[in-house]
């Protein structure tokens, strides 16, 4: 079974948490709100990894990491035959003025369609909507 690297990025800036929707979506049920994520590269240090999706996913310049907050496990049968190992990460943003509302899009390796991500600020307080990017208790780590 493949057992592929991920990173997961929970930016956080004013007490407030960047999640995104898929501004594509025909219902919000296919993707869910979310946070910044994706695959480690090959010989790609979990460091870069995360600092490069968060940027492709979001445009935000000035993204910097905060502390890396743990691993878990995720069985994505049957999806697919992998088990994901990701890597949280709490990140924040050197620009004092960043948008409130915006969209990005990611173009990934240039052989795909390009993908819409309309961004937004969460108050850390409304962060428990984000119950199945485990483990949820992780957020708590960034409070602190």
């Amino acid at each position: 079974m493949k057992r592929p690297q991920k990173v997961v990025a929970y930016t956080v800036h004013d007490d407030r948490l960047l999640v995104f929707v898929h501004a594509d979506d025909e219902q919000f049920d296919q993707s869910g709100l979310q946070v910044p994520a994706g695959t480690v590269g090959e010989n790609e240090l979990l460091e870069q990894a995360v600092l490069r999706e968060a940027f492709e996913e979001t445009a935000l310049h000035g993204l910097r990491i905060e502390r890396y907050l743990g691993t878990a496990e995720w069985d994505v049968r049957p999806y697919a035959d992998e088990v994901h190992v990701r890597h949280f990460f709490h990140l924040s943003v050197e620009d004092a003025e960043v948008p409130d509302r915006w969209i990005a899009v990611e173009r990934g390796d240039g052989d795909s369609k390009p993908i819409r991500f309309e961004l937004y600020w969460l108050p850390l307080a409304q962060g428990h909507v984000l119950v199945r990017q485990p483990p949820f208790v992780i957020m708590v780590g960034i409070r602190g």
